[in-house]
């Protein structure tokens, strides 16, 4: 079997003449004879003589064939020419997320309504811009608003944005406060009629973030808590030797954060609950059911949640003592959930003293409480079994660390001889409670299923609380000022809303999403003294992300800045 050859190269012959030697120059190719088998030269083309070429005119075709090869092969061919390559490729950042969240940010009307805002005040600065870069960096790339000079200016390409500097964003953030309760509001109402949000249901629940400073700070004498925000109180985050202040969220049944607030560290459950009941109510949204974890759970509390025609749904503490007790001896079956729960309705009382429960119970969970129990009792046996008690003898140092243990200690008793034993009563009521807990409700239209299923949904609040530490990398707070610490969790607040917005609408995790754009990217290039911004085409998924939002997808040439449009 024969088979061709095929290798194009440039070859000069000579050929002698009477009176002188001639070259010429040749496009050829090698093949092989078909009847030989040996290799033969054909000729493509002929240039000509050699000292008569149009060597510009080779210049232009070999120009012309760079255009087929990789960008490195073309730039060493021309170089070799001594030609400069049209396009000088001076950096790229990323662009596709913060494309994305600007979209998403119009299509929110975030960005209108302050710009609503903005026109009834003279700034001279970008302030919108501004307050979206400061949202956006804390979805992307959480930092000090210093950090933010270097991030704006090298790292992205914010739209209308080439620059800032710290003092504009705290000027932004300043703003930002003292229009808080107006934009959230707006935003909330614009999101409500553009998603249809269900607002029937609002979750309830606070955090804490903590700060590094000794101390804490000193209040004004005025009403003013300009110096006084950051105060020690019971520490969500385990620091409680830290200041810190206490943050609220309340959140629809579909996990969109509608409203934040920030107090001093050291705020007790009742005055919050009365001001975001207060708040809420400003914004007359109708029929509300407030749920919250048994923390707020107080009679003070379910008084002012049931306020205005107001309702809760609220966890009650399984080791109350009375209200559990008859909830769990009323009879009555257990009705099964297609999510696995089984619950029991309960009411107690009569007329004001009414008061309706739910006893939910959760097998899986049952199952695995009384195994854990079990391993507990096992080994607290054996540690007894090592004591080597005697009757009315004094307790050995042992014997006291057991009892006070804060696992083992807990099914112990002492009896009237001093003798330590397990105490069976503790187990009996600890085993009625396996995979058990307790709901109350102040709304009769709501079913025993909606009830509880209303309350499961807390979680996605918990998840906010979460992302905020964790995504969004709420601390470490850099401001002292009570004024800015508020602002910057509002902007924290603006980011979980991008967030969870894209979430809900895409039905893809926050992570996901920011790692499928991430690679789209917008290159900074020169042409001949002038700048071209041009973005790498989108992947599929990339653009199905788009797409599924309805939103406008990054243009593929982002600007041309051209001095004269003849050069282009």
């Amino acid at each position: 079997m024969w088979y061709n050859v095929s290798i194009m190269y440039i070859r000069i012959i000579t050929r002698k003449n009477k009176n002188e030697s001639v070259q010429y120059v040749q496009l050829a190719h090698n093949y092989r004879n078909p009847k030989t088998g040996h290799p033969q030269a054909k000729i493509l083309y002929n240039f000509g003589r050699k000292d008569e070429l149009d060597v510009e005119a080779l210049k232009r075709l070999a120009m012309s064939i760079t255009r087929f090869l990789s960008p490195d092969d073309a730039q060493e061919i021309r170089q070799a020419l001594g030609e400069d390559c049209p396009f000088e490729f001076l950096g790229a950042r990323q662009f596709g997320n913060v494309w994305f969240l600007d979209e998403l940010w119009k299509k929110l009307g975030i960005g209108s309504v302050l710009k609503e805002m903005l026109s009834k005040r003279d700034y001279r600065l970008p302030i919108e811009r501004l307050v979206f870069a400061m949202a956006v960096n804390r979805c992307l790339a959480p930092g000090s608003k210093l950090s933010m000079e270097h991030w704006v200016m090298d790292e992205v390409l914010i739209d209308d944005l080439p620059e800032v500097e710290v003092h504009q964003l705290y000027r932004a953030m300043d703003f930002l406060l003292e229009s808080a309760e107006e934009i959230q509001k707006q935003v909330f109402f614009s999101m409500a009629n553009l998603f249809n949000l269900e607002v029937d249901l609002l979750f309830l629940d606070t955090t804490t973030t903590y700060f590094e400073i000794e101390g804490t700070d000193v209040p004004n004498d005025d009403e003013d808590d300009s110096y006084g925000l950051r105060q020690y109180g019971y520490s969500k985050d385990e620091r409680p030797n830290h200041a810190q202040v206490v943050i609220a969220f309340a959140v629809t049944r579909n996990g969109i954060p509608v409203r934040c607030w920030v107090w001093p560290g050291n705020t007790a459950d009742k005055p919050i609950v009365e001001t975001v009941k207060k708040d809420l109510n400003g914004w007359n949204l109708g029929r509300i059911v407030m749920v919250a974890d048994a923390g707020f759970n107080s009679t003070a509390n379910k008084r002012i949640l049931q306020g205005a025609g107001g309702h809760y749904i609220l966890s009650e503490k399984l080791r109350n003592g009375s209200k559990l007790a008859e909830a769990l001896s009323r009879k009555g079956k257990y009705k099964a959930m297609d999510n696995g729960l089984q619950i029991k309705e309960v009411v107690v009382g009569d007329g004001e003293a009414r008061q309706r429960y739910v006893v939910v119970k959760n097998p899986k969970e049952e199952e695995k409480q009384r195994l854990t129990r079990e391993s507990i009792l096992e080994e607290t046996e054996r540690r007894l079994n090592e004591l080597n008690q005697l009757e009315g003898e004094p307790h050995k140092k042992a014997a006291c660390v057991l009892r006070a243990h804060g696992t083992f200690g807990r099914y112990i008793r002492q009896t009237s001889t001093g003798k330590l034993r397990i105490d069976k009563a503790k187990i009996k009521v600890d085993s009625l409670l396996d995979g058990k807990f307790l709901l109350s409700s102040s709304d009769d239209t709501l079913s025993a299923e909606d009830i509880v299923l209303g309350y499961k949904q807390l979680m996605d609040v918990e998840r906010c609380f979460r992302d905020l530490k964790h995504t969004l990398d709420i601390r470490p707070v850099y401001h002292r000022l009570s004024d800015r610490i508020r602002s910057h969790v509002l902007l924290c607040w603006l980011g979980l809303l991008l967030i969870r917005m894209s979430e809900q609408e895409l039905g893809q995790t926050w992570r996901y999403i920011k790692r499928t754009l991430h690679t789209a990217q917008i290159g900074h290039h020169q042409y001949k003294g002038n700048e071209v911004w041009m973005t790498n085409p989108l992947t599929s998924e990339q653009a199905e992300i788009f797409k599924n939002l309805n939103l406008n997808p990054p243009p593929r040439f982002y600007n041309i800045s051209a001095v004269n449009d003849s050069t282009l």
